[in-house]
């Protein structure tokens, strides 16, 4: 997007909650990414809003946007709000990098490499390396469309997917001897406590690897990772492997997402968001 607006001769300013994970730190442009902080010096006249489905989901820089400026909503995601003044939200396709390159498209904007890649690596992640329910035939005209840049497209799945650290792995590995399997086996959850999750490097996706691990196993509907954010406050994250409709289990949290894909933030510890959690869960399952 800022390539976007550079070429429309705009000047923009990328800020984000946080600081880019250091696996996507081989990608050249994360040094454009500012971390929120007050002492931003903020001059503009609108703002964009990337991939969420709500304004909460942009964390403090919600703090930061004036309230009399032009919000732009681009998402993909089925439960979104449509927050922004103008939003362009298509929760049919794979990613919102899929909806960035419709646009670009529609505004005759030139690709070059860089962009390429950056479109690639959104949509691969995004898509489970193009293996998720998401991935179409749209999608994949895309990104034949995207290889006429010549990505190296090995090495980028390497750097994202075959890089883990022995230490992670091995600590990932006493993590699965601890997984918890309810409702005759179709249900499995993890708890993550901040202890836990602090001995990680940065490098190694905890959450998206124990997904990749658990979905994969014969006869389970559901995986639920709980993760410590504070003594009263877990994340939760579902992802489904059936009909079940996980963006409407996490609605009833006030949370969002995808059908099969969703999260939420409960205002209680690992324990109580589990009572809460299995309780909505022992409806629909």
């Amino acid at each position: 997007m800022a390539a976007f607006l550079k070429w429309l001769g705009k000047k923009s300013l990328l800020v984000n909650e946080d600081k880019v994970p250091l696996r996507y730190q081989f990608l050249d442009s994360h040094r454009q990414i500012r971390v929120c902080s007050k002492d931003l010096k903020l001059n503009y006249d609108a703002v964009i809003v990337l991939d969420c489905g709500d304004l909460n989901r942009i964390g403090s820089v919600q703090k930061i946007i004036q309230g009399d400026k032009v919000i732009i909503n681009i998402d993909h995601h089925v439960t979104n709000e449509s927050f922004g003044h103008f939003n362009l939200v298509r929760p049919n396709v794979s990613s919102t990098c899929e909806v960035l390159y419709g646009f670009f498209k529609e505004a005759k904007f030139p690709l070059d490499r860089n962009v390429a890649m950056l479109l690639y690596v959104g949509v691969m992640t995004d898509t489970g390396s193009f293996r998720y329910n998401n991935t179409t035939q749209e999608t994949h005209a895309m990104i034949s469309d995207l290889l006429r840049f010549n990505l190296p497209v090995y090495e980028l799945y390497k750097k994202l997917y075959e890089t883990i650290p022995l230490g992670d792995m091995k600590r990932f590995l006493r993590i699965m001897g601890c997984l918890e399997t309810l409702f005759k086996g179709k249900v499995i959850c993890v708890e993550l406590p901040r202890t836990v999750v602090s001995k990680f490097s940065e490098s190694f996706d905890l959450r998206d690897t124990i997904f990749k691990f658990l979905r994969s196993i014969q006869g389970v509907e559901l995986v639920v990772i709980f993760t410590e954010v504070g003594s009263q406050k877990t994340r939760v994250n579902f992802r489904s492997n059936s009909r079940l409709d996980v963006a409407k289990l996490a609605k009833v949290f006030e949370g969002g997402g995808h059908r099969q894909a969703s999260g939420c933030l409960i205002e209680e510890n690992i324990s109580g968001a589990k009572g809460k959690i299995f309780g909505q869960i022992k409806k629909v399952i």
